[in-house]
């Protein structure tokens, strides 16, 4: 087992990453403070993992209160959210109660929002079942639900006690879910970590065929990375923007061609091509630089052209990022692989010009 710690003074919390820690009462139990605790799970997760789970916390005397949603993108939204709410105040729970989340970044997102809103706040422990989620979404403290004009729009910053990574969840993932964690992963190399971009360039092969050594490697280096940058940069005041590589035009993805169509990665993945593109049309990086990241893209099975929604609506769907400051929109860039910046250099034409040579009628999954 890796751990790691996300350093926030009081509010620090660790990262276990392993096999087998669900059956770790030891990891659980410690970060639990009533003998009740409610589990926010989906509808997939839950026949796989939710009894191993609870026979965990029954061994430490703790009651479980199951609440199962359905599974996906589409239901990131108030009417799901509510749900939880109501069972929060069906089973009287109180403001120590501790939420878990167990399953993917929706399940984790919906669940530290929840836990964040209820009587002001109570406490929260992430268990991402997901490549995606064990490499991103459950370490730093965002959380949020969707709305039909953005992605992610409505949602508080909000850390967990607890980040229980279990790798044999990713057991039984589906193959399409494995390749849009990888999306993830590959970020973490182009925004600050070269040496772990050339690492993935040899072993990819190995990630897509779930060798356990590498997965755990994949899966700390990248927590790692986000646990330097959520240190340094909480609230997203600064480095953490660099986080968004590909995302704004990945949410421009998700959201205009409706929730769960794409998978987050497969939109990530795609909008980091359009952002290299772009930076290479500021000078900043090379057509071969686009190049070899296109290959490692290729290779882990994932899009490296978005879908065609005409450049208007991209560029309408992006003026709702989180980024855009005093009305003008802020883009991650590359300067080099390792090296990005957030930038509004970019004009209005370059960037449209980007979007028609990587957003064709070809781009689809």
């Amino acid at each position: 087992m890796e751990t790691l710690e996300v350093a926030l003074g009081e509010r620090s919390y660790p990262i276990h990453i392993g096999p087998d820690l669900l059956a770790r009462a030891d990891l659980l139990l410690p970060h639990v403070s009533q003998k009740k605790v409610v589990v926010v799970t989906n509808e997939t997760v839950a026949p796989l993992y939710l009894q191993r789970l609870c026979a965990t916390l029954s061994s430490g005397g703790v009651e479980v209160l199951p609440v199962i949603l359905p599974d996906g993108e589409q239901f990131k939204n108030w009417e799901t959210l509510n749900r939880v709410f109501d069972a929060l105040l069906g089973a009287l729970c109180e403001r120590n109660t501790t939420l878990i989340a167990l399953g993917g970044g929706v399940i984790g997102d919906m669940g530290g929002f929840a836990a964040a809103c209820y009587q002001r706040g109570m406490p929260f422990i992430q268990v991402p079942t997901t490549l995606l989620s064990q490499v991103d979404s459950s370490v730093g403290g965002k959380t949020a639900i969707n709305h039909p004009l953005g992605k992610n729009m409505i949602g508080a910053f909000y850390q967990p006690k607890l980040v229980l990574a279990d790798i044999s969840t990713l057991d039984t993932l589906p193959d399409r879910e494995l390749k849009a964690g990888l999306a993830e992963i590959i970020k973490y190399g182009l925004i600050r970590d070269p040496e772990f971009f050339d690492w993935l360039e040899i072993n990819l092969d190995k990630l897509l065929n779930r060798d356990r050594m590498a997965m755990v490697h994949a899966v700390q280096r990248s927590c790692a990375n986000k646990a330097a940058v959520v240190a340094a940069d909480e609230r997203e005041s600064g480095e953490r923007v660099l986080l968004n590589l590909g995302h704004t035009f990945g949410h421009a993805i998700e959201t205009g061609l409706g929730y769960g169509e794409w998978l987050h990665g497969e939109a990530v993945a795609a909008g980091t091509l359009i952002a290299a593109e772009l930076s290479c049309r500021l000078g900043w990086i090379d057509a071969g630089i686009v190049a070899r990241i296109e290959r490692l893209f290729v290779r882990a099975g994932l899009p490296v052209m978005g879908p065609h929604l005409g450049v208007d609506r991209y560029l309408e769907l992006m003026s709702h990022d989180k980024k855009v400051l005093d009305g003008k929109l802020r883009l991650v860039l590359l300067q080099r692989i390792g090296k990005a910046v957030v930038s509004d250099v970019a004009t209005g034409a370059q960037i449209a010009e980007a979007i028609e040579v990587r957003c064709t009628k070809m781009g689809n999954i």
